[in-house]
């Protein structure tokens, strides 16, 4: 293989194509066309193929060569089903996010009809089901699986990530049911122990062995080499190595990664995430040293009449209406000072209202020894880092006032944001290509990064 390499990112608004020059430690060249997905996912792979051609050689080989994420057609649809919500449940999700799914549908306890025709007519791309630590409660974790064994087809993949001592009966009742069932250990195999790595991985290899081809994106493996993973991944494999670094190479130390996009606002903490204060008491489930949320209802492109409706509290830019309906005829694309002042409102709502979702939180209980303060989820007061990435941020006229809805707010002292970060920047938009980079050539996936997360 040369030292040119091409990655492409099938997303669900535009199909993204990157070159990098290795052995020089360059960006070549970097291409985007609208995702054709829905008609035939190869037109538009030719179509970003053909554009770079004008500015870059490409040889078959090269083509040949290219690696894929992707997050078309939805993305990687995920429903889990646990025990607890706050326990096997939430550990499902957190697998599943951590594997670049999203989330479309969660339910705990026993199911019901009326939830198993939820999931059928949600028809996943897999069913994730948890539930009982292992040795503990298998009475919950088999009625379900008697469920998703006779539902129809909206429900084709199961990957069972629960107490194991319920194994040998989930796998009877599953028998003859013509679903694919895949069994992995489990996410929570004691009372808040949090084991997701197995369950992540299962789930990132159904998508590349029969999800991709689900969506019509595997016709593109016979134009390139593979479609590795969704995009999300991709992306927090980017996160981790920047944070990390190498064995040889040291990372930039803990951050926030903020990635809008056209259908869902990612957010990402590479964070240990501890309280700050050694008077702060934890709840809740460990938090995952790397982790993912994603927000469905905030994508600038897909989402705009819910934005409309948060940035109702703001003080609006003049004929802020006007703006926003021409955006959405435009496909989202900003054109003239009055939609971009609109733009850059809608996307710092964006980043606001995920980050506020993804920081943990403070509260006062009263307890029988007096008011003690505790913590669900990370702190990330004291983190140095935010990193903004997608195309509203990359591209934006002032990334900097869209990226300050990540900051510290005063008068909501309890959401743990950063209180003085520093802000760096994916200008170019390709944390993507280097996440995947980083699967073959870490070292120079992360020269790459610092090379071209540039700091404001």
């Amino acid at each position: 293989m040369g030292s040119k390499r091409l990655f492409v990112d099938f997303g669900s608004t535009f199909t993204k194509l990157v070159a990098f020059e290795l052995e020089a430690e360059e960006l070549l060249a970097r291409v985007q066309v609208p995702s054709t997905v829905d008609e035939d996912v190869t037109i538009g792979l030719e179509q970003a193929f053909d554009l770079l051609a004008e500015s870059v050689p490409l040889g078959q080989e090269e083509r040949r060569q290219t690696v894929a994420c992707s997050s078309a057609a939805g993305g990687l649809r995920v429903v889990c089903v646990g025990l607890v919500p706050e326990y096997t449940t939430e550990a499902g999700r957190r697998a599943a996010l951590g594997a670049g799914a999203k989330i479309v549908g969660s339910y705990s306890f026993d199911l019901a009809e009326s939830e198993l025709r939820e999931i059928q007519e949600t028809a996943p791309d897999i069913v994730l089901l948890t539930g009982g630590t292992d040795g503990g409660n298998k009475k919950v974790i088999s009625h379900n699986a008697a469920m998703l064994a006779r539902s129809g087809p909206g429900v084709t993949n199961i990957i069972v990530a629960g107490n194991k001592s319920a194994y040998d009966e989930v796998e009877t009742l599953f028998s003859g049911s013509g679903k694919n069932v895949i069994y992995t250990s489990n996410v929570m195999p004691e009372i808040g122990v949090l084991e997701v790595a197995a369950a992540n991985h299962e789930i990132r290899n159904l998508f590349i062995a029969r999800i991709t081809e689900a969506k019509g994106i595997g016709r593109a493996r016979s134009m390139i080499a593979d479609v590795s993973m969704p995009t999300p991944a991709a992306v927090l494999e980017a996160a981790k190595l920047l944070a990390d670094g190498t064995n040889g190479t040291p990372g930039i130390g803990e951050l926030l990664l903020v990635d809008v996009g056209g259908a869902t606002t990612d957010v990402y903490s590479v964070a240990k995430g501890a309280p700050t204060s050694s008077s702060v008491r934890l709840l809740g489930l460990p938090e995952p040293y790397a982790k993912r949320t994603v927000e469905g209802d905030l994508g600038l492109f897909h989402n705009l009449d819910t934005l409309k409706t948060i940035a109702g509290s703001e003080p609006l830019p003049e004929d802020f209406e006007e703006a926003v309906e021409a955006m959405c005829r435009e496909n989202s694309v900003p054109e003239g000072e009055q939609q971009t002042e609109c733009h850059l409102l809608l996307s710092k709502i964006a980043v606001h209202s995920a980050v506020d979702r993804h920081v943990g939180s403070l509260k006062q209980v009263i307890t029988p020894n007096g008011e003690v303060t505790v913590q669900r989820g990370k702190d990330l007061t004291q983190l140095q880092w935010v990193v903004g990435a997608g195309g509203p941020v990359s591209f934006s006229a002032d990334p900097v006032n869209v990226l300050e809805g990540a900051r510290f707010e005063r008068d909501m002292p309890m959401l743990l944001k950063p209180k003085e970060p520093e802000w760096l920047l994916d200008r170019e938009y390709v944390l993507f290509a280097l996440g995947l980079l980083a699967q073959s050539e870490p070292e120079k996936a992360l020269k790459l990064m610092k090379k071209y997360i540039v700091h404001l």
